[in-house]
Order: structure tokens, then C-alpha cells, then sequence
């Protein structure tokens, strides 16, 4: 078994069932594994590398599982970069293996030799890693899965051309080896019961409460529906999340925003309670006004990065 083909044996035990790319001499070796593996996991041939970012990323949005894209060395990684970004600043999770060229001519000005590490360290600033010796999988699979899936972002693994073709040694059980097992549980951050005491009180202290909410609530439909019904409130939904809840429902008012519509933004401006739910939505002016002089609207956010809350409305 090479390197090549226990990638693709890691990809296929997390459950990955296809894998968007685009062909390069830089992953031949994958590309041979491929061919090894009957096509397991699928590859997707797109028409462009950055294509194929875009389809990874299209694929985590819809399925709500990570999406994987592969390219070859240089030119090819980089024209990954804008499908990434796009699941980075939509924060979703997307695994990027790139090929590299031959350890042998790193450093040397070699044709397609870009520092990749480099180039991926803002998009993937979560994980970016080299695989320099087959030991170090498939720990490194596992973490940019992990990670890409935990924290809703883009991470990147570099495979050098060579690497991917040498005979796949397991790490042992010895000092500067990392061993790694796989596990798919995915812990979130629950808040405490003060925290949550708090946000009701608020919630049943308004008369007029307005709900926004994003793709993360997508998998809430039901619980989102439910308080709407017990606050009597009106939903707004942010582009993203055009798709949680059906426009026609007598409480959602459709998108808000610059292609929003008026009575979301009626709904808004007249509202003394605001209720955010899994958006990152980023235009203010379209939210109650919270600068001196305007009604003292509080509000509720629940999102699953804690460091998201409180960004966008004080």
C-alpha cells in the first residue's frame, strides 16, 4: 500500500463519498491510487481547480458534511484559492489535498515550486500541514477532517509528488511518533444555565421580537418554528439561510438585506427584541439601530462559534 492509497482508504473510513479535482503530474500518485482504489471515494473532474473548490464547497453547504477537493502542485493549488475563501468566509467545512513538487527539488526554483505552506496559511490558518514521511498519516488526515468539520472551516494537507508514491509505514509505538484513531463525534459549545436563564427573560420580556436567522439553523427548523409560535415573532432570514424556512409561512418575511424585502426591514426597525439565530449576517443598517437616539432594541444570539456572538449587534 503507498502513501497514495491510504489517503484515500482514511477519506473513504470518514465516510467521504467523493472527492472534487482537477488532474496534475503533482498527484499522479493519488490519481494512480485512484485507479487502485476503483474509483473510491468518487472523483469528481472538474473543469478548473478552482472549480473544484467551489464544488466542495457547494457540497458541505447542501449536505452539511465536509467537502474534499484536490489539484496539482503551483498553478493548480493556487487556483484553489477563491473556492476556499468562499467556504472560509461562509464557514463551512472543506478539506484541501494539494500535490507539491519531489522533496528532492524543494528549494531549488523547480518548475510549479510555490511555497504552498505559504500560500495556504491565511485560508487555512485552522491547519496547514506538509507530509514529509508516510508516519505522519494518517494523523494528518484526521486532524484537517477533524478540525475542517469541529471549527466549520478550511484546512489544507500538502502531499509532495514522491511521498505520495512510497510504501505507507504506520507510525509506531515509540517517541516522536503520533498515532491517531478515528472518530467522528463533533463536540459544540453549550451554554451555561445562567447564560441560558438569561436569554429567556429577555426573550419573554419583549412585546415585539423579531428573529433572524442564518444556515446555521438549518438543522433547527422545527425548534426555530416552535419559538417563533411561542414569542409571536417574525422571521427574516439572511442569504444564507434562504433555504431553513419556506417564504410561505404567514411569520417569515424573506430575505433581508440590499436583495431583502420590505417588510423585513419593517419587521427590524420595528422591533424591541432581536433574536439571532446561526447568522453572521453583516450588514448593521439593515438591523435595528442601536447608535444614541434610536429605540433600545436588546437582543438574544445563539451561534455556534462563540466568538461570533455579539459581532454584528452590540
Amino acid at each position: 500500500m503507498t502513501v497514495g492509497d491510504h489517503v484515500l482508504e482514511r477519506l473513504r473510513e470518514w465516510g467521504v463519498d467523493q472527492v472534487f479535482g482537477y488532474a496534475g503530474d503533482g498527484i499522479n500518485g493519488l490519481l494512480a491510487s485512484w485507479e487502485r482504489a476503483d474509483d473510491k471515494p468518487r472523483f469528481i473532474q472538474a473543469r478548473h481547480e478552482e472549480m473544484a473548490a467551489f464544488q466542495a464547497c457547494g457540497y458541505a453547504k447542501l449536505s452539511g458534511r465536509v467537502g474534499v477537493c484536490t489539484a496539482t502542485s503551483g498553478p493548480g493549488a493556487i487556483h484553489l484559492l477563491n473556492g476556499l475563501y468562499d467556504a472560509k468566509l461562509d464557514h463551512v467545512p472543506v478539506v484541501a489535498i494539494v500535490g507539491q513538487t519531489a522533496r528532492s527539488a524543494m528549494g531549488g526554483s523547480y518548475q510549479q515550486e510555490v511555497d504552498l505552506l505559504s500560500l495556504f496559511k491565511d485560508v487555512a490558518n485552522e491547519y496547514c500541514q506538509m507530509v514529509t514521511v508516510p508516519e505522519q498519516l494518517p494523523n494528518l488526515i484526521d486532524r484537517a477532517i477533524r478540525i475542517a468539520a469541529s471549527r466549520r472551516t478550511v484546512t489544507a494537507v500538502i502531499i509532495p509528488s514522491d511521498v505520495q508514491e512510497l510504501e505507507y509505514a504506520p507510525p509506531q509505538h515509540a517517541f516522536k511518533m503520533v498515532p491517531s484513531s478515528l472518530d467522528q463525534t463533533f463536540a459544540l459549545p453549550v451554554p451555561s444555565d445562567t447564560d441560558l436563564q438569561r436569554a429567556a427573560e429577555v426573550l419573554n420580556a419583549g412585546e415585539k421580537v423579531a428573529m433572524l436567522v442564518g444556515q446555521g439553523a438549518r438543522a433547527a427548523v422545527a425548534e426555530v418554528t416552535e419559538v417563533a409560535d411561542a414569542l409571536g415573532a417574525g422571521v427574516a432570514k439572511a442569504l444564507l439561510g434562504k433555504d431553513v424556512l419556506s417564504d410561505d409561512l404567514p411569520w417569515v418575511t424573506g430575505s433581508i438585506g440590499l436583495l431583502g424585502t420590505r417588510p423585513s426591514y419593517e419587521l427590524m426597525t420595528d422591533c424591541d427584541t432581536l433574536l439571532v439565530v446561526g447568522s453572521n449576517f453583516p450588514y448593521t443598517q439593515f438591523l435595528p439601530g442601536f447608535e444614541e437616539g434610536s429605540p433600545k432594541v436588546r437582543a438574544v444570539q445563539i451561534d455556534a462559534d462563540p466568538t461570533m456572538v455579539g459581532l454584528r449587534y452590540p
